[in-house]
């Protein structure tokens, strides 16, 4: 049997949708520069934004979007990223909650392009973000932004607790095998279609 030129639907929405109803209240666009007042956040997830070719290699952009009942649960992006951020910013997270000590997370631009691997959509329409900082409370960790010549801006919370961690890590990983197996087959594709 030949294989198929097409790519199968990974569908990250479905397979990482994490429930946060039962978990401490938590909130987005809390800055004050937000373009929507804050919203509680009940359930997040990743999705596949786009998957292309970028300066002659495969490349991934992912959302993690956040779903609430004030807006109807329609999805709303607070994240952009590339394949390379997910890995780290999970580590970021276990990390600053477990040991309750603030982990700011500085994100380089990629080495041979320059183009930018994590945008905000907090603030506006993908502000471009060089760190983030974690900073744990009693029952939330703080996620803030700094962009170039930016002050921090506070975007969103996430649960301190281990029901929620062991729930993140596990999404996080889901996502990390599943992007990567896409990356994989998009390289794959490319070779194909060389030769």
């Amino acid at each position: 049997m030949a294989e198929s030129p097409a790519l199968s639907d990974r569908n990250l929405e479905a397979t990482t949708n994490i429930s946060l109803k039962r978990e401490p209240a938590c909130f987005a666009f809390l800055s004050g520069r937000s373009i929507s007042p804050p919203l509680p956040i009940d359930s997040l997830n990743l999705d596949l934004a786009s998957a292309d070719y970028f300066q002659g290699r495969a490349s991934l952009w992912t959302t993690l979007e956040i779903r609430s009942t004030v807006n109807n649960e329609h999805a709303i992006a607070i994240l952009g990223f590339d394949e390379a951020f997910l890995r780290p910013f999970a580590r970021a997270l276990v990390e600053a909650a477990t040991t309750r000590s603030a982990y700011r997370m500085t994100i380089a631009p990629d080495g041979n392009s320059g183009r930018c691997r994590v945008v905000e959509y907090v603030t506006g329409p993908g502000r471009v973000v060089s760190e983030l900082v974690l900073q744990p409370f009693d029952n939330v960790v703080s996620i803030s932004a700094s962009g170039p010549n930016q002050a921090d801006d506070s975007l969103f919370q996430l649960p301190r607790t281990d029901s929620f961690l062991r729930a993140f890590a596990k999404m996080a990983f889901t996502a990390d095998q599943a992007l990567r197996g896409l990356l994989d087959d998009m390289a794959r594709l490319a070779r194909r279609k060389a030769s």
